[in-house]
């Protein structure tokens, strides 16, 4: 248990700095300066509140509301509700003043003060909607179908106080920030209707949910991190304990279990046994008389997904144009919404989902898990490539692997290679260059005749390596996570995107010299382990030298 408490530590720290965290974190670094330098505690206030509220909620939101026989989605509204209301009291004095009386006479903290800040929060952890990774769903899914157990709220509290360590880092920073600028501590009336107003528009962009495609368009690395930490065997195996699911078992002959084909790559057919059935399942949307679909005969394409999922949402283009390109030809896809959270058990609500994001194909509504649980499943998104026969032949959890998954999909349908679908999902175009490791542990895109391991080696590399792939030049010593610059470092690059990142550590400069452009820019790396924008504009091919400084630790390319 303790391993699994220390890895829901980190996910939720992962996942206080990921995209998930956008909607909130205005209200979040303006509330820190409501009340000028006077305040210290209010950071405090504001995210104790929202982890109070994402717990409790999160255990037993869904059965509290099943039990009292409330909608579903009525704890989100509150908290849109709220915090509309408590922005309203800050932006026009009057109005705060009457929200405040009926708090004068009781011991309960006014509105005005710490009393404010704990609401707010309190509504936040209500509205918050983090990215779904194996720690998260088995908070969710045991909560709603296990019940509550000591080892279930350990680890809900250690996801909870994951998030509350940048989210409090935010808070704080904000509030140092706002008391050293003059401007601020002689204007906090105006910084509180600010402050008010912000809360207001964050309201709305949730009720709306119109920050979905800023959430898509961040850089996804951080989901792969927090994915390669859970998708760990030991963290798989307490997740296993905890939720009771005993060791999966090859269904017969030479099949595989669905982790054992999910960690082969996916890069071919394979044995990993029979499909399992839609079972308990409330609805179909998308299907006549909403009834299940016929697959008799046909290559299906299972994906279990649920609507606010950010990770989810950037899989839509691919599986929607996957589906008009392929359905006339055999293929039929299936998605299975089980919920991540209580409002999504909505069925109105999904309906909404599968329009905006241009879903036709069948949708099981499984609120209760039973399809989730009968598939075995741990992650959003995931799906499960099946033959005619019956017979699962590809699994893969999380993003990606899109032209893989395509390519068997066209060897079951019995066609010749028909190319790879044109699809825009923000952070993952079709034909954007792939994620970059130059770490040996996960390197595959470099051009090098030769990569030695862990010693300082002097490369000679082209500088036109092909498409999607970057070479060597000069000094570098390549870790397993990570190449560190020497003498004459210089890395080229050839990609198609409009955004070049790279994740670096270190102290120095990177020169960025576009070949056949005059301009060359130069990015300071100032000692942060992050991730630097090296190129942004608009979408085009191109060849690109980088002079590093020695010490310079690079990461990981990403592309948008």
């Amino acid at each position: 248990m303790t391993t699994l408490i220390i890895v829901g530590l980190v996910s939720g720290i992962i996942t206080a700095i990921s995209p998930c965290v956008l909607p909130v974190l205005p209200a979040i670094l303006t509330s820190a300066i409501q009340d000028g330098a006077a305040s210290r505690r209010r950071p405090v206030v504001v995210v104790a509140g929202l982890v109070t509220s994402f717990a409790i909620f999160t255990l037993l939101g869904g059965i509290l509301l099943s039990s009292l026989g409330l909608p579903d989605d009525l704890l989100r509204w509150i908290g849109i509700v709220v915090l509309a209301v408590v922005g309203l009291g800050l932006a026009v004095p009057a109005v705060g003043h009457v929200l405040e009386r009926p708090f004068q006479s009781t011991k309960i903290p006014q509105l005005n003060r710490d009393g404010n800040g704990y609401v707010m929060g309190l509504a936040l952890g209500l509205v918050f909607v983090p990215c779904a990774g194996p720690v998260l769903a088995a908070i969710t899914v045991l909560a709603a179908t296990n019940g509550v157990s000591w080892g279930l709220v350990a680890l809900t509290l250690a996801f909870s106080a994951g998030i509350a360590i940048p989210l409090l880092a935010f808070g704080l920073a904000g509030q140092a920030i706002g008391s050293r600028i003059k401007a601020v501590r002689t204007r906090l009336a105006g910084i509180r209707i600010a402050s008010g107003v912000i809360l207001m528009l964050t309201a709305l962009v949730i009720a709306t949910n119109i920050a979905e495609p800023l959430q898509r368009a961040v850089p996804g690395f951080l989901a792969q991190i927090q994915e390669r930490i859970e998708n760990d065997d030991a963290v798989r195996t307490e997740l296993d304990d905890l939720a009771g699911r005993e060791e999966a078992v090859a269904a017969s002959g030479d099949a595989m279990t669905f982790d054992e084909c999910e960690e082969t790559g996916g890069t071919e057919l394979l044995n990993c046994g029979p499909a399992r059935d839609f079972v308990g399942i409330e609805t179909w949307l998308n299907t006549p008389a909403a009834a299940a679909p016929d697959l008799g005969g046909k290559v299906v394409l299972v994906d279990f997904w649920t609507y606010s999922c950010i990770n989810c949402q950037r899989t839509f283009p691919f599986l929607t144009q996957w589906y008009d390109k392929y359905k006339d030809l055999g293929l039929e896809i299936v998605g299975v919404h089980s919920p991540e959270f209580a409002f999504e058990k909505v069925v109105g609500n999904v309906e909404d989902a599968t329009e905006r994001y241009g879903i036709d194909y069948p949708v099981a509504i499984d609120n209760d898990f039973l399809t989730w649980r009968e598939w075995d499943q741990r992650f959003w998104p995931a799906h499960y490539l099946i033959d005619t026969e019956g017979v699962v032949r590809q699994v893969h959890y999380g993003e990606g692997r899109y032209e893989e998954t395509e390519a068997l999909i066209q060897e079951l349908l019995g066609m010749p290679d028909g190319g790879f679908v044109d699809a825009d999902a923000g952070n993952h175009t079709a034909d954007r260059t792939q994620e970059s490791y130059l770490g040996y542990g996960r390197l595959q895109y470099a051009e090098n005749a030769s990569v030695p391991r862990d010693e300082p080696t002097v490369f000679g590399g082209t500088p036109t390596p092909p498409l999607h792939h970057f070479t060597y030049e000069g000094e570098w010593t390549v870790t397993e996570e990570y190449a560190e610059a020497g003498a004459g470092a210089r890395l080229f690059l050839h990609y198609y995107a409009a955004d070049v990142h790279l994740v670096m550590a270190g102290q120095g400069t990177v020169k960025v010299t576009v070949f056949g452009s005059d301009e060359t820019t130069e990015v300071e790396v100032d000692g942060t382990s992050d991730l630097y924008t090296l190129i942004s504009g608009e979408p085009g091919e191109a060849v690109v030298m980088l002079e590093f400084s020695p010490g310079i630790e690079a990461y990981a390319f990403t592309f948008g």
